[in-house]
């Protein structure tokens, strides 16, 4: 009987050193074929929405974390004061269209001008050449003594007058023309201001399409910053849309850990908040730098100041069966990343 009580604690610590040894020998091996960090998180896209006009806000649609869809009106900005600027922009537009009918009708009289008279200078052309004619016979005859002297200067003084008409009549006719290019210039600038009125029209008809804030993408509101009545300015971030239809994990692994690891292997994740919820992945890729040599102050090592410290690189996981998991998932939540490697 003392033989088994000295033999009770052997065996009990054999039992335990047996134990000890296997789950230590399990663990060894696990740790061979698998790389573990529980650094590592949910994350997802944050889509800030920003207004692009200023002014009163109208009207709110949604409320903290509520459901969305890309497209969906989530709040209006009063637009009365846009309506208002673009009546006076259709109008200026209006007189901006009288301008080019004033400076074509300019341009028809023009060439109605000219037209009426080279053709009065034809008919003068005429009469020149008939005076020239009399007045060289007239010559003739005053040589001859055919007829008297005041017949003669007569004859010339009209042929003097007629020649003089003809030249009032080409100065003219070059007088019109050349006001034509000053006219045709009027109406390219009369039609190029009609083209900026047009486009300041179009501008602002667009700019009353931005009284209406349309959520650009899918997604549940995160953070609301807006409420009704409130006075926005163009560019004011008015609320962040969570993505949910593209979840990911970042892992931080230890440099020692990443030798291991390339994209394509499998992973298990362990949820802090479920921990009985199994959910499978892939590495998708492996950070090209440090999680700290992109923070907002990377370290330095050259300024004096080393210490060593086993620096951490981000992995990107990729969800299998998201579908499945989704709505249990949120972005930040905390979770274990077990990589197998073998």
């Amino acid at each position: 009987m003392n033989n088994k009580k000295k033999l009770l604690p052997i065996i009990v610590i054999s039992l335990i050193l047996l134990g000890a040894s296997y789950f230590g020998y399990a663990k060894y091996q696990f740790s061979k074929n698998h790389e573990t960090t529980d650094n590592a998180q949910i994350e997802t896209y944050f889509v800030p929405v920003t207004s692009r006009i200023g002014g009163y806000v109208r009207r709110v649609n949604v409320a903290d974390y509520d459901q969305i869809k890309q497209g969906q009106i989530i709040a209006e900005i009063d637009t009365d004061e846009a309506k208002i600027t673009l009546t006076e922009l259709e109008a200026d537009y209006a007189l901006a269209l009288t301008d080019i009918e004033n400076a074509e009708a300019s341009i028809k009289n023009l060439n109605a001008t000219v037209t009426a008279a080279t053709s009065n200078i034809k008919t003068t052309q005429l009469r020149k050449e008939k005076a020239k004619r009399d007045a060289d016979r007239d010559a003739n005859l005053l040589t001859d003594k055919a007829i008297s002297q005041k017949q003669g200067d007569e004859s010339s003084s009209n042929f003097d007058i007629i020649a003089a008409q003809y030249t009032a009549g080409e100065a003219e006719i070059a007088t019109a023309r050349s006001r034509m290019p000053i006219l045709i210039a009027a109406l390219h600038k009369a039609q190029a201001t009609l083209k900026v009125k047009s486009t300041k029209i179009e501008a602002q008809k667009l700019k009353l399409t931005y009284g209406n804030i349309m959520a650009p993408t899918s997604g549940k509101i995160g953070k609301k910053s807006i409420e009704v009545g409130q006075l926005i300015q163009p560019g004011q971030q008015l609320m962040t849309i969570v993505q949910d239809e593209s979840l990911w994990v970042v892992a931080n692994f230890k440099e020692t850990q990443i030798q291991h690891l390339i994209p394509g292997q499998k992973v298990e994740l362990k949820l802090d908040a479920y921990p009985d919820l199994k959910i499978e992945g892939k590495v998708l890729s492996i950070s090209e730098s440090t999680g700290a040599k992109t923070s907002l102050l990377p370290p330095d090592n050259a300024s004096g100041n080393f210490i060593k410290i086993t620096q951490r690189v981000p992995v990107k996981i990729e969800i299998l069966d998201l579908d499945k998991v989704k709505s249990k998932l949120r972005a930040g939540l905390s979770l274990e990343v077990v990589v197998a490697i073998n």
